[in-house]
């Protein structure tokens, strides 16, 4: 019963996270709220299969689904694999795919925790001013970006892109409650620019770009991010990629220029 309250809990504090309510949460994996109450409050013991439904629906990252299960006293079900594995050789081509096929714009592949996993020649490029000391492995994407050392110095607009990164780890930490990336908000806070960041209204304020000081002048970008779909993996399923688009006509010309020389 211990277990079973333990898996409860953590069930209700995914819901609440995800701001559902318990008659929501049930119509959409087809129990009956009281028999989800009774979960939540550890007066029933849910199934391997019931834990599964639920975690499906709240959209719960893989590594805390296996946690979830374990609580409620199953084994987990999804392995966790380095990415050199031989099982995922065609997972580390796709990604190199996708890397080189971004070229001559940067792109770059990252952990969950922010973690450099590969970049693109042009992304590679553009760090060459970084102090070594923040590019040994493990290399974080965030405290390069953002150190005095690091990129900051020559990022054009530094304080809207630091409160962008901010909001956007933020967000992230809501969705998996990680630790580690709480820590590293606490880093990257301790950074915060002089200055308040500017309104932007280039992209009708849905769109932070990139605006980075080159010797080519200043080149403004755009960011995506790409996740593998329905992964069965752990290590895929955190592994996002990281894709920057010129913002303008002139970076785009800038950059395509510099791959033909």
């Amino acid at each position: 019963m211990q277990r079973t309250g333990s898996v409860g809990s953590a069930l209700r504090q995914w819901r609440l996270r995800r701001h559902l309510s318990q008659l929501g949460l049930a119509c959409e994996a087809d129990i009956s709220a009281r028999h989800l109450s009774f979960v939540e409050t550890g007066r029933a013991t849910p199934s391997r299969e019931m834990v599964l439904r639920l975690a499906e629906r709240l959209d719960v990252p893989l590594r805390e689904r296996n946690s979830l299960l374990v609580a409620a006293g199953y084994a987990p079900v999804f392995p966790e694999r380095p990415l050199t594995d031989p099982a995922l050789e065609a997972a580390r081509k796709a990604v190199e795919l996708v890397l080189d096929g971004h070229e001559p714009y940067p792109a770059l592949a990252i952990d969950r925790r922010w973690t450099l996993i590969s970049a693109n020649s042009t992304a590679t490029r553009l760090l060459g001013d970084v102090t070594p000391a923040l590019l040994a492995p493990p290399v974080n994407v965030l405290r390069v970006s953002l150190h005095p050392d690091g990129l900051a110095g020559r990022i054009a607009n530094l304080a809207e892109w630091h409160a962008h990164v901010v909001s956007r780890l933020r967000r992230q930490i809501d969705l998996t409650a990680d630790p580690a990336l709480e820590e590293i908000l606490a880093e990257i806070k301790s950074y915060r620019p002089a200055t308040e960041p500017p309104s932007s209204t280039d992209y009708g304020g849905v769109i932070v770009p990139l605006r980075l000081v080159t010797p080519r002048g200043i080149l403004s970008f755009i960011s995506t991010t790409t996740v593998f779909g329905t992964p069965v993996d752990i290590t895929l399923s955190e592994i996002a990629l990281e894709s920057f688009f010129p913002a303008d006509a002139a970076t785009a010309s800038a950059l395509h220029a510099a791959a033909t020389r």
